[in-house]
């Protein structure tokens, strides 16, 4: 007999699903006979796999060792360790806040936030080495829930990215990022000289064959509307640093958008143009987009993580972004006080 006990990071969890992670090699069919037949049972109950489960319940599975290795299988929080020396070759990684249930971190550019191909080394690996390290989690319950972002950003967009700690977190942490009642800012270096706030609305359509998205002013087939609001902060007669408040998270969204309305984030190869972005390599030599991650807010009311209740989280800029301002006189504009945290 197996006994396993829920821990606060897995709590949350519909049983089935949570078995399923458990016992990966294991069909849904089988696990749903071996609840009916009572070899698996929650505290001491039959159960139907609807639950949900709470910290300390106790599930009994009634295998052998055997049975049970060979369903387990190989935890597959073992691949990331395999790679010490790829994680070590990340950038820094600050973190802005963290609890028992979330973190928020100031991802570098040039970082990806999930993994791409199989063999990457993303942010995801960052966080679940960093918090095996702390013994914020152990290898046995990050098999049946992994710490993961939340929000995902561009491998060369820096700024906040949002991970869930334990599945509670995660869940709350993405169902307020989806029904937008977190309000995300960031912070644009563009092209020209823009002097009033937009709201800009299109359509998005995606080029999955060459990773790039276009942005028509009509619906069309396939297309998702997104919306896009700026404001400028200032300008030096060349460029302007914009505040952005992204409405609809869509990938390439903020980068396409601008670009669409003919004045594109300096230094992005994607979307930006190639005049301006010489100027940035040889000026200041600098490899990624001018575009951060700069501000999240929550509510005070709606939210149920409490130490994120009505709380502004801010990260600051990288060296190079920095630097570009106070070259261009645009520093000045820039305010990274962190208020309410």
């Amino acid at each position: 007999m197996k006994l396993v006990i829920i821990n606060e990071s897995e709590a949350g969890q519909r049983l089935d699903k949570y078995l399923n992670k458990l016992l990966k090699e294991a069909g849904k069919s089988f696990l749903y006979k071996m609840l009916r037949k009572k070899n698996i049972t929650l505290n001491n109950k039959k159960a139907d796999g609807s639950e949900h489960l709470q910290a300390g319940d106790e599930i009994r599975l009634f295998f052998s060792d055997e049975t049970f290795e060979k369903f387990a299988g190989t935890p597959r929080t073992e691949e990331p360790a395999a790679k010490p020396a790829s994680a070590a070759k990340l950038p820094p990684v600050k973190i802005i806040y963290q609890d028992d249930n979330v973190m928020i971190v100031n991802k570098p550019a040039g970082i990806l936030s999930q993994k791409a191909q199989a063999d990457d080394v993303s942010l995801n690996e960052y966080i679940l080495q960093y918090l095996l390290k702390k013994g914020k989690v152990t290898r046995e319950s990050a098999a049946t829930f992994r710490p993961s972002v939340c929000n995902r950003l561009d491998r060369n967009t820096s700024g906040i990215v949002t991970a869930g700690i334990t599945y509670r977190g995660a869940r709350e942490l993405s169902d307020m990022l989806r029904d937008r009642r977190a309000d995300k800012r960031y912070l644009a270096l563009v092209k020209g000289v823009l002097k009033r706030p937009a709201y800009l609305k299109g359509w998005l359509t995606k080029d999955r064959d060459h990773n790039m998205v276009s942005v028509q002013p009509r619906e069309s087939e396939d297309a998702q509307q997104i919306e896009t609001e700026y404001i400028p902060l200032g300008d030096n007669g060349r460029m302007t640093l914009l505040e952005i408040h992204l409405i609809t998270g869509k990938s390439h969204q903020i980068r396409a958008h601008l670009a669409s309305t003919g004045h594109p984030v300096v230094g992005d190869t994607k979307y930006g143009e190639e005049q301006i972005n010489g100027w940035y390599h040889r000026t200041y030599h600098g490899h990624f987009q001018l575009l951060h991650s700069w501000k999240l807010s929550f509510p005070a009311d709606g939210c149920s993580l409490e130490g994120l209740a009505g709380r502004t989280f801010r990260a600051s800029l990288p060296e190079n972004f920095t630097r570009v301002l106070e070259g261009e006189g645009l520093l000045t504009y820039v305010n990274m006080e962190q208020p309410g945290s």
